[in-house]
């Protein structure tokens, strides 16, 4: 049987990292190492998002300066 973590919440068998609110009938992940690793994944992924979109503008800049140079 799931032992109790707090008043209104139950631990999920088989799942030592998640406990479910009786109240809410939410599933909760306790595990916070797994979530600072998933918002570190996260956010070097946005860093490399934003280093790719930086790239492409500067791709951009280099193909109409290069039609300025043909057309001069």
């Amino acid at each position: 049987m799931a032992k109790a973590k707090k008043e209104t919440q139950v631990e999920i068998l088989d799942q030592p990292d998640l406990v479910k609110d009786i109240t809410t009938q939410a599933v909760i992940n306790t595990n916070s190492n797994a979530l600072l690793n998933r918002r570190s994944q996260m956010h070097a992924l946005q860093a490399k998002d934003q280093e790719i979109a930086d790239i492409k503008n500067d791709i951009k800049e280099l193909q109409a300066l290069v039609k300025k140079l043909g057309k001069g």
